[in-house]
C-alpha cells in the first residue's frame, strides 16, 4: 500500500506522541509508533503501557492498514527534510520506504498485533473543561508531586472531582498544593483518582492557555482527554491519597503580608549561601519585618531583611528554601499572605485575595 504526506502535517504529530515513547524498552514494539490509515484519517499512536497518545491527521486513505515504525527514527527523518516536503510512505511485507524528492529510507517495521493497546471501560464521569483552566490547575500544583517516593501514591497528582467544582491536590510529604475551580462535573458523588506523575506532566505539556473546551472522561481505571485532534489516555494509580484537609493548617494571628517579588527576590539571594543538600533558611519574624539567615559547610553565610505587614509574635522558624520559593512562584498576586501559628507548625501560603489556591510548607530544624 502507499500514501503520502506533508513533512508540516506530520512533523507535529510525531513530536506529540514521541514524547511518551520509551527509547529502550523491554517490549521492541513500544520504541515503535502505531500508524493506522483509513477512510477517516491516519492516526499515530506512541505509548509505554502508563501513558497513551494518538494524533489524527485529517487525511483519509483509501486502503486500511495497519503497521509499526521505528518513532525515533522517523521523527528524525521528518525534522531533517526540507520544509513543505512530501513524504510518499510504501508498505511492504516488514518494511516500510518513505521517498522524499531524491531521499529515500527503509525501515523495519514490526506486526502491529504485537503494539499494545489501551482498553479502557466506559466511562462513569464525562464533562468538558476550558483548556487554559485545566492547565493552569494542573501547573499551579504539579511542583509539590513527589518523585520516585515509596509511597507510590504520592508519585502523581490528586483529582478530586465534585458536582460543581474540580480540585488538583500534589503532596511529597514535605509539601502541599492544592487548587480549587468551579467546574460543572454532572456527577453527584465525589470521585477521587490519582494521575500518575509522567501523565500529569504529558497534559500539561498538552494542554494550550486558551478557552477552547477538552472532553475529560474518567473510567475504572483510566483519565482520557480529547484536546481537538489528540487523544491523551492515563492509567491511574490504585491506592489510597493521604487525608490532605488534615495536613492543611488555619490561617493564624500569625500572618504576615509580603511583596511576592521582593520576597522572591530577598529568599533567592539568600538560597545561594545555603547548604546545597538541605537548602535551609532560617526565618526570623518581628513586628513588621522578615530576617532571612543562610549558611553552608564553607562557613559562608547570607542575611535579607525585607520590610512586611505583620504584627503577630516574635518566631525564628527554619524551612527548605526550595519549597518556599516554588508555592510563591505559582502565586499569582501582588502579595502573598504566610502564616504559621508557631515554630513548630506548617506554614501556610496564600494568594492575597485568598482564592482556591492553598500552599503548605513543613518547618525544618537547623
Amino acid at each position: 500500500m502507499k500514501f503520502n504526506l506533508q513533512r508540516d502535517e506530520l512533523l507535529p504529530s510525531l513530536q506529540i506522541v514521541n514524547s511518551v515513547v520509551e527509547r529502550r524498552h523491554t517490549l521492541p514494539a513500544l520504541s515503535n509508533l502505531l500508524i493506522s490509515t483509513g477512510t477517516s484519517g491516519i492516526t499515530l499512536t506512541g505509548t509505554d503501557l502508563e501513558v497513551e497518545l494518538i494524533s489524527t491527521i485529517n487525511q483519509g486513505s483509501k486502503e486500511g492498514r495497519e503497521f509499526t515504525v521505528p518513532a525515533r527514527k522517523l521523527l528524525d527523518i521528518c525534522r531533517a527534510l526540507p520544509e513543505e516536503s512530501t513524504l510518499e510512505f510504501s508498505v511492504e511485507k516488514d518494511q516500510v520506504i518513505i521517498k522524499s524528492g531524491k531521499s529515500r529510507f527503509t525501515l523495519a517495521t514490526l506486526p502491529a498485533k504485537d503494539f499494545p493497546s489501551t482498553e479502557t471501560s466506559e466511562p462513569g464521569i464525562e464533562f468538558d473543561i476550558m483548556q487554559g483552566e485545566l492547565k493552569a490547575l494542573i501547573e499551579d500544583t504539579m511542583f509539590a508531586m513527589a518523585q520516585q517516593d515509596v509511597r507510590y501514591y504520592l508519585n502523581g497528582m490528586l483529582l478530586e472531582v465534585c458536582e460543581h467544582s474540580l480540585k488538583a491536590v500534589a503532596t511529597d510529604g514535605h509539601r502541599l498544593a492544592l487548587k480549587e475551580i468551579k467546574q460543572e462535573t454532572g456527577t453527584k458523588e465525589m470521585k477521587q483518582i490519582i494521575v500518575p506523575r509522567k501523565g500529569v506532566l504529558e497534559l500539561a505539556r498538552l494542554l494550550a492557555n486558551n478557552e477552547e473546551k477538552v472532553k475529560l472522561q474518567i473510567s475504572k481505571n483510566h483519565i482520557r482527554i480529547k484536546i481537538n485532534n489528540i487523544q491523551f489516555t492515563s492509567k491511574l494509580i490504585d491506592g489510597r491519597f493521604p487525608d490532605y484537609e488534615r495536613v492543611v493548617p488555619e490561617e493564624s494571628n500569625n500572618s504576615l503580608k509580603a511583596n511576592r517579588g521582593a520576597l522572591k527576590q530577598s529568599l533567592t539571594r539568600a538560597s545561594i549561601l545555603s547548604n546545597e543538600k538541605y537548602k535551609g533558611v532560617r526565618i526570623i519574624l518581628k513586628k513588621d519585618s522578615l530576617k532571612a539567615f543562610a549558611h553552608n559547610p564553607e562557613q559562608e553565610e547570607a542575611e535579607e531583611e525585607l520590610e512586611v505587614e505583620y504584627s503577630g509574635d516574635e518566631m525564628e522558624i527554619g524551612f527548605n528554601v526550595t519549597y518556599l520559593l516554588d508555592a510563591i512562584n505559582a502565586i499569582k498576586t501582588e502579595k502573598v499572605i504566610m502564616a504559621t501559628t508557631n515554630p513548630d507548625s506548617s506554614c501556610l501560603l496564600l494568594p492575597e485575595d485568598k482564592n482556591s489556591c492553598k500552599y503548605v510548607v513543613m518547618p525544618m530544624r537547623l
